[in-house]
């Protein structure tokens, strides 16, 4: 998606694109769930978001784990300008990334087995790319909805880590923040992959297994 463009340094609050006051168009309804993409959420679910790469693939695999997830979509986050298109987002003067929002059933599914999910389904190694994928919209990212989700997510990361350097690898890039606004993507990249089953998926993880969550 989009190979030429390959900025790879963040901009400044003030070099970033003005964006525009209401939000662009999306699709109403989850392609795969068949819900509302923008709730209302169930009372008791919670949400997390995750930067993993092109969005395509990695709202695939959380949309696959099937029971307990309400809810997921593409979108922007992580940077400064409001309500991003996605060519304004690829241009590097967003400040955001590539990002899937969950909705999920906590008594289900467990916040740790959404970070199995998201560590072990990308090479978190990369900085401002995922594989073939170069510039700051691939980073990974963790925008965490709560206190108790950021510790998690830290704690898992250092985990990870352990893991990743008996494997050889660099040290983790990934960027764990609270989690600021997210901006629903354009309607054709919504469950892009189950509406073109062939389409393109760069997603690839390191093949080191995460020592948190559960095997789904």
């Amino acid at each position: 998606m989009f190979f030429a463009r390959k900025a790879v340094t963040l901009p400044r609050a003030d070099e970033a694109l003005p964006g525009r006051s209401q939000a662009i168009p999306t699709a109403a309804t989850h392609w795969v769930f068949r819900r509302p993409l923008n709730g209302p959420n169930p009372e008791g679910f919670e949400e997390a978001v995750f930067g993993m790469g092109c969005f395509w693939g990695a709202e695939r695999k959380f949309w696959q784990i099937g029971d307990g997830i309400w809810s997921t979509a593409a979108g922007y986050a992580g940077g400064f300008t409001p309500n991003p298109t996605y060519e304004e987002t690829c241009s590097g003067r967003t400040g955001h990334t590539e990002v899937v929002r969950v909705v999920y059933d906590p008594s289900k599914v467990r916040f740790a087995d959404l970070l199995r999910i998201f560590w072990e389904n990308h090479d978190p190694t990369q900085g401002m790319r995922q594989g073939n994928d170069i510039g700051t919209q691939y980073r990974s990212a963790i925008f965490a909805a709560s206190e108790a989700q950021l510790a998690e997510a830290k704690a898992s990361r250092e985990a990870y880590q352990a893991r990743l350097k008996s494997a050889g690898y660099p040290d983790i890039t990934t960027e764990i923040a609270p989690a600021g606004p997210f901006y629903f993507a354009e309607e054709y990249h919504q469950q892009y992959l189950a509406k073109n089953p062939n389409g393109y998926c760069g997603l690839g993880g390191t093949g080191v297994s995460c020592p948190i969550g559960l095997k789904t």
